[in-house]
């Protein structure tokens, strides 16, 4: 079996499964948050009772996280809704944006977008912060209402986006029905060149099979190049697996895996307990491509979808308008600080917006320095907009009034996040190319699409 088979055996308490087998799987954590979290709890108490409980309080995780910081008054309002229930039902693991558990979540404009505004508990980006808190375990099951929770694939679990009803039924029973899916497979040979990241990775996995290539099927990464590359690349790449269809995306088990998850559980609290899986010699795929690390070149992904893989040396014909480095996908340390690594003693030239997709993210560049000044010094004084509000932002639209949002039509953004479908990051009639962060910087000092090695050593 593949890793994805073997893990959905396990779940099911079959010994063996195989792919288009409809299984009755059991939940390790169900995740929602504030757009999803109202419909799913809407859902349970209509099929369960308005009086009833959640199956088990401890495999709940309520993360508030993608209509934040707006002063929309229905989006301010889904964080209260959350706040009710999780009161009603006992459950530990929610990270409001307030501190006070009776109070209720007002954004205030007239502070500004860049100064943060929420509490001590607030804990960002669900997909980036759910490992960050301890709830990735190798060898689970998660299911949340998002299309990336495929990212948490990057510590051998199956993971993927449920509607809200199939979340309320997982909610009151802690099972669901799902098809096996079929695995692909991407052996990952060789090691990533300067300037090239893991977001070139999967951009150029999702060009080589189209954005409907893996549709219902589980991608896995593995081989000597997977085993070079660092959590916060495997979550990138896992992070897309949603870009191509894929159901899921998995990684093997490794050190790197075991020492970054014993750290975050203990660290928080949370279960410390977990079982991975290991390959078989003998897996069957349906689909095989063998990716040379070596040989790849910082990648964009054109409009109108992430399967319009071009190479960024040869986009220097395109003019952008606006910058963007931020969400699950690209809004984490290391991003930033390879962001930083380009624009370090430079100036952008266009409108270039930073959102941190953690609190910890924002701490992390805020006192990390880098000779002089710090990391979050170092990009404000290259002219980059950082805000502390660390959330999902511009990266899915959402009210008009969000951060780095696109309002004017026409604009040609290029963008660290994980989507570009006409409108996805506001405007239907802008453009969005996806890029690593490290593109992302060099195309903002150029005001074009540009390679970030040219800015290599100069």
């Amino acid at each position: 079996m593949t890793l994805t088979e073997k893990l959905l055996a396990r779940a099911s308490g079959k010994s063996k499964v195989a792919a288009g087998d409809n299984i009755w799987v059991n939940a390790d954590v169900l995740m929602t948050h504030d757009v999803c979290g109202p419909g799913t709890i809407g859902v349970f108490k209509r099929e369960f009772g308005k009086d009833a409980k959640v199956w088990d309080k401890n495999k709940i995780v309520i993360i508030p996280d993608h209509y934040i910081f707006t002063a929309d008054s229905k989006s301010n309002r889904n964080v209260d809704i959350l706040r009710d229930f999780v009161k009603e039902q006992g459950l530990p693991y929610f990270y409001d944006v307030i501190d006070d558990p009776d109070g209720h979540w007002h954004f205030d404009p007239s502070k500004g977008m860049l100064k943060k505004q929420y509490g001590s508990r607030y804990a960002g980006v669900c997909h980036t912060a759910l490992p960050a808190k301890g709830h990735t375990r190798p060898g689970e099951v998660l299911f949340g209402t998002d299309s990336h929770t495929c990212m948490a694939g990057a510590f051998n679990q199956f993971a993927t986006g449920i509607g809200n009803t199939d979340a309320g039924f997982v909610m009151g029973t802690g099972k669901l029905l799902i098809k096996v899916p079929e695995t692909m497979h991407f052996r990952l040979e060789g090691k990533l060149q300067p300037g090239v990241m893991a977001k070139d990775i999967i951009l150029h996995c999702i060009g080589e099979i189209g954005f409907d290539g893996a549709t219902y099927r589980a991608m896995q990464f593995d081989g000597e190049g997977s085993s070079n590359l660092s959590m916060d690349d495997r979550m990138t790449i896992a992070n897309m697996a949603i870009e191509a269809g894929g159901k899921n995306a998995i990684f093997e088990f490794d050190s790197r895996t075991q020492e970054y998850v014993d750290a975050r559980v203990k660290l928080n609290g949370t279960k410390a307990t977990y079982n991975p899986v290991e390959p078989d010699k003998d897996q069957k795929f349906v689909y095989e491509l063998v990716v040379n690390l070596d040989k790849l070149e910082p990648t964009v992904a054109c409009h109108p979808d992430p399967g319009q893989r071009k190479k960024a040396s040869e986009m220097s014909h395109i003019k952008l308008d606006r910058a963007y480095v931020g969400s699950c996908t690209g809004g984490k340390t290391s991003d930033f600080v390879e962001f930083a690594r380009i624009l370090r003693g430079r100036r952008v030239t266009i409108d270039t917006f930073g959102v941190p997709a953690t609190p910890e993210i924002v701490h992390d560049l805020q006192s990390t320095r880098w000779g002089e000044k710090t990391i979050w010094e170092i990009l404000t004084d290259a002219g980059v907009q950082m805000t502390e509000n660390a959330g999902c932002a511009a990266c899915l639209g959402g009210p008009v009034d969000t951060f780095g949002r696109i309002n004017k039509p026409g604009i040609k953004c290029i963008s660290a996040t994980n989507r570009n479908f006409p409108g996805r990051m506001g405007d239907k009639e802008s453009q969005v190319f996806l890029a690593s962060p490290a593109t992302v910087a060099a195309s903002a000092i150029a005001g074009k699409i540009a390679d970030p090695r040219e800015y290599f050593g100069n």
